[in-house]
């Protein structure tokens, strides 16, 4: 199964405010945060660790006071120094980011290792992340593969999807499909739209059944996932994927996955409208879909151009 290219830290930084959403003030949740600010920043003051992670929060987000990155950072650093894992992870991500603070990488690990050993799963997640790609740290899949299970045991659904792909690829584990399969699956009922697609891709391989391949390429595709919309439009293309063929629906999907940059989609795209199959026949735009493949190398594509053009 190929390797899909992904931006770790686009993912990192994701993640991160993906949990900042289910953060919740330990104090004053009730309160106003305008009237609360006064008094937590008294209690923090005084060496509490919990009203200083949530000072730092609420200057993060500017709730309640003025946003100030360096501020947060300062409240941040304060509470995860007394072992706060919530602020050691925020503060990691600070460091990655550069936000309130010089962009450090190492320092970033530094304090997602922190937070990770305490059991924070978006620590565990992330700095699994780290070692995979070699950032702030000395690239090494097993050690990524090893947080990225602490991260998976505890429910991380892109945890469980990069777990899957290790296991898929024998990347810092030995290969075994069946625990791959075991991974994107878990991933894929909670909603992560690559594993859903990693998962339509078992399904038309060793594990095949092509009813759940387009399960999980539907699933995929109505996500904007471009690879599962291009792959869905081929399953309503061919008589013979075990699902009900439908040219238009092919059209649909192809362009969904075409607008997208596919350019095997868009290649197709354009020879439907050439051909007149599931669209109307129409010349210019299967010239405007087949020149961009051609214009990205496609020998195929400007050999059609010169034939039909």
């Amino acid at each position: 199964m190929s390797k899909i290219k992904l931006t770790k830290r686009s993912v990192i930084i994701a993640s991160a405010f993906v949990v900042l959403v289910f953060v919740i003030s330990l104090f004053y949740v009730n309160a106003k945060k305008d009237a609360a600010f006064p008094a937590l920043e008294k209690i923090a003051q005084q060496g509490d660790a919990a009203a200083q992670f949530n000072l730092g929060f609420m200057y993060s987000r500017g709730e309640g006071v003025k946003q100030d990155s360096q501020k947060a950072v300062y409240w941040y650093e304060k509470a995860a120094e007394q072992g706060d894992a919530q602020a050691q992870f925020y503060l990691g991500l600070m460091y990655l980011i550069g936000e309130g603070v010089k962009q450090d990488s190492q320092k970033a690990v530094y304090w997602y290792e922190k937070a990770a050993a305490h059991g924070l799963s978006q620590a565990q997640f992330n700095l699994g992340l780290m070692y995979d790609e070699g950032e702030g740290v000395k690239q090494d899949s097993q050690k990524a593969f090893y947080w990225y299970e602490k991260a998976a045991d505890q429910g991380v659904a892109r945890a469980q999807f990069y777990l899957g792909r290790m296991y898929d690829e024998g990347e810092g584990v030995k290969q075994d499909s069946q625990k791959a399969f075991y991974w994107f699956e878990k991933a894929a009922e909670q909603g992560d739209a690559q594993a859903q697609f990693y998962l339509g891709l078992m399904y038309t391989g060793v594990n095949y059944d092509h009813e759940k391949a387009f399960y999980w390429y539907e699933k995929a595709a109505q996500q904007g996932h471009a690879q599962a919309q291009f792959n869905l439009g081929l399953m309503y293309d061919d008589i013979r994927e075990g699902v009900k063929q439908d040219s238009q629906k092919a059209v649909y999907w192809f362009e969904k996955a075409a607008e997208q940059g596919d350019v095997v989609a868009q290649f197709n795209l354009g020879l439907m409208y050439s051909d007149g199959r599931g669209v109307k026949q129409d010349s210019q735009k299967a010239f405007y879909w087949i020149k961009k493949v051609a214009d990205q190398g496609s020998e195929e594509a400007q050999k059609f151009l010169n034939e039909h053009f």
